[in-house]
């Protein structure tokens, strides 16, 4: 029963990056995200990603390849969007 929760709350919280996705892409605009915070992040993620999907618990490994997954999506929107990153390209 417990890792029957925690699997299932591992792949549903990273679609909870789905609404900050939305809103980047609605409002053309990352401007008030962190660079900083958004690539660090990133980071980290990806940095666990290779012990999650070697990992035998099954809660670790769906959150890893979902959390991925998801924030991989908002992480691309962030830089797509943000008005530092779109301004150099401008040049």
């Amino acid at each position: 029963m417990i890792q029957t929760v925690g699997i299932i709350s591992g792949i549903v919280m990273p679609f909870f990056n789905i609404p900050l996705i939305l809103r980047i892409v609605r409002r053309r605009s990352s401007e008030d995200i962190s660079l900083v915070w958004v690539v660090g992040a990133w980071i980290c993620v990806m940095g666990m990603l290779p012990q999650s999907l070697q990992s035998p618990d099954l809660v670790l490994l769906a959150f890893g390849i979902v959390n991925g997954i998801f924030f991989t999506g908002v992480f691309i929107s962030v830089l797509y969007f943000h008005p530092v990153i779109r301004n150099k390209s401008d040049r």
